[in-house]
C-alpha cells in the first residue's frame, strides 16, 4: 500500500489519534517561531494542520502534504493565517533552493521510505541559518528496541516507521547543525529537535 492510499484511508481517523497525544509537544516544538521575524515557513508533511492552530500570525505558511484529503482538511485549520496548501512529496520539494527561512518536519521523518532524502530536501529549500523544528519518533544509536524494528515492515506499510536513528540522519546532512534536542513523549521515543542550516562558506 502507497502512503498517498494509506493516509487517504486514514485522514478522516487521523485527528482524533494524534490531536490530543501530540498536542503540547507541537506547541513547544513551534514556540521558536514566536520569536523570529516574519519569513516564509514550510510544513514538510503538514498532514490535517495540526500544527497550524499553534503557529504564529507574521509569518507566510505553505503546508505541503502527498494527499489531496489531509490539504482539504488542513485548509480548515488555517484560519486568519496566510497559508497556502501545496500538494507534493516530502522526498522532492517542488520549491527552488533557500525558498524558506524556517521549515517544520513534524512526525514525517519516520513516515517516508528515505528519511535522509526528505531531510536533505527539507535543508535544501531552507536558506542558510534558517531553522528547522522537527518532532518525531527515533531511536538512539545502539537502541536494540528489537519489537520496534521487528514490527516497522508492517507498520510502514501503513503509516509509520518505528526504526529510524536522528544521528544516523543527522551523520548524511553536513549542512545541519543540532542546536536543541529534548524528550517530548513516550519515555523520550518521542523527540524535539531544532536544528540549523549552517551558512554557505
Amino acid at each position: 500500500m502507497s502512503l498517498r492510499h494509506s493516509y487517504t484511508l486514514i485522514a478522516p481517523f487521523y485527528d482524533a489519534a494524534l490531536n490530543a497525544a501530540t498536542r503540547h509537544a507541537r506547541i513547544r516544538s513551534l514556540a521558536p517561531l514566536n520569536a523570529e521575524l516574519p519569513g516564509r515557513v514550510l510544513l514538510a508533511g503538514v498532514g490535517t494542520g495540526l500544527d497550524l492552530p499553534h503557529l504564529p500570525p507574521q509569518h507566510d505558511y505553505v503546508g505541503l502534504d502527498l494527499t489531496p484529503a489531509m490539504l482539504q482538511r488542513s485548509r480548515r485549520r488555517a484560519g486568519a493565517l496566510r497559508y497556502q496548501p501545496v500538494l507534493g512529496s516530502a522526498l522532492a520539494l517542488p520549491f527552488g533552493d533557500a525558498r524558506f527561512d524556517h521549515c517544520v518536519l513534524h512526525l514525517i521523518l519516520a513516515v517516508v521510505p528515505d528519511p535522509a532524502r526528505a531531510l536533505g530536501e527539507a535543508l535544501r529549500v531552507t536558506r542558510p541559518g534558517g531553522t528547522l523544528l522537527v518532532f518525531d519518533k527515533f531511536l538512539r544509536p545502539g537502541q536494540r528496541a528489537w519489537l520496534r524494528r521487528a514490527l516497522t515492515p508492517l507498520s510502514m506499510r501503513i503509516a509509520t516507521r518505528m526504526d529510524v536513528v536522528f544521528e544516523t540522519l543527522l551523520a548524511q546532512t553536513p549542512d545541519a547543525c543540532l542546536e536543541h534536542d529534548e524528550a517530548a513523549l513516550a519515555g523520550g521515543w518521542f523527540r524535539r529537535l531544532r536544528l540549523r542550516k549552517r551558512a554557505a562558506r
